[in-house]
């Protein structure tokens, strides 16, 4: 396999992995939200903690206060969440998002 060859295996890997892996939430909001979380990811793209605050700051107006977001890699988590107001998704193939309302 060439250089070339692996770059572009890399690339579509790293697109294809940027979807839902759980979520529970309305088709639109998930859309709104997985949209608002690649632009966060992508104009924080070393700083994780403003990525996860845009994120949190942009839901909390849009669908009401009480969001959390997690932005990393090589985590695990166990929450309590309200009923379709959930999403977790990789990033870029590694970057995992949660973002989740608990009141």
């Amino acid at each position: 396999m060439g250089e070339t060859e692996g770059k572009k295996d890399e690339a579509d890997y790293k697109r294809l992995q940027t979807f839902p892996l759980h979520s529970d939430m309305p088709e639109e909001m998930r859309v709104e939200t997985m949209e608002l979380c690649v632009t966060a990811c992508e104009k924080f793209s070393n700083n994780n903690e403003s990525a996860a605050k845009m994120i949190k700051e942009t839901m909390d107006k849009k669908f009401g206060s009480s969001w959390h977001v997690v932005i990393g890699e090589g985590f695990g988590f166990e929450i309590t969440h309200e009923v379709k107001n959930l999403l977790y998704l990789y990033f870029g193939g590694t970057l995992a998002v949660c973002v989740w309302k608990c009141s």
